[in-house]
């Protein structure tokens, strides 16, 4: 059985100040973040006893938790990876040529992902869609609803409430305009390389 463990943030709790609190980023890490970590390992954990036992009645539940803590561990993840105290700015490169060729142009990927990050219930994502071979903008609420089959994430934005509402009060558009200001576009760049080298 799998022991998922939370990873350290790859920068100091007041890195991303002023656009990301110090406190946010302890609540949001350690304690909410901890939260998916633990809850995953725990329903492996059932799977594990339920398969050596026979008795599947607590499975289906499990799944459930196995998918929704596993995607929460999985987003999070992305999430801290791609934000840097020396982010913002624009892509460049292959990414930047892509983002054009699949949206037209930078601005009109930007305009799009805030529309999705705006409205969204949980998470906007920049993916990798491997059935269409495209870049997409994807709205997916609590984790897994909203996901697109055969989509890897390369770029992710936590829109839930305990993401922003220390900092920011109800207003999540400015929330959303800070986080421009911390992206690491070599770290979505990255993602978006190791990515598109399995599928083209």
């Amino acid at each position: 059985m799998s022991d998922y463990e939370l990873p350290p943030l790859p920068y100091d709790y007041d890195a991303l100040e002023p656009h990301i609190s110090e406190q946010v980023l302890t609540w949001h890490h350690d304690t909410h973040h901890q939260g998916y970590v633990n809850g995953w390992n725990a329903a492996e954990e059932t799977l594990e006893k339920n398969r050596a036992s026979g008795d599947h009645g607590s499975s289906p539940g499990a799944i459930r938790n196995v998918t929704h803590n596993g995607c929460g561990h999985i987003l999070h993840d992305l999430f801290w990876q791609n934000m840097s105290a020396d982010g913002g700015g624009q892509p460049s490169g292959a990414l930047a040529d892509r983002i054009e060729e699949d949206f037209g142009s930078y601005d009109a990927w930007e305009g799009e992902f805030r529309a999705a990050a705006g409205n969204a219930g949980g998470w906007a994502l920049l993916v990798y869609d491997s059935f269409s071979n495209q870049l997409r903008n994807v709205v997916v609420d609590k984790h897994d609803q909203g996901a697109l089959w055969g989509s890897h994430p390369i770029l992710a934005l936590d829109v839930w409430e305990h993401s922003y509402y220390y900092d920011y009060g109800p207003a999540r558009g400015d929330f959303i305009e800070g986080f421009f200001d911390v992206v690491d576009w070599d770290h979505v760049a990255s993602q978006y390389a190791n990515t598109v080298g399995k599928h083209e």
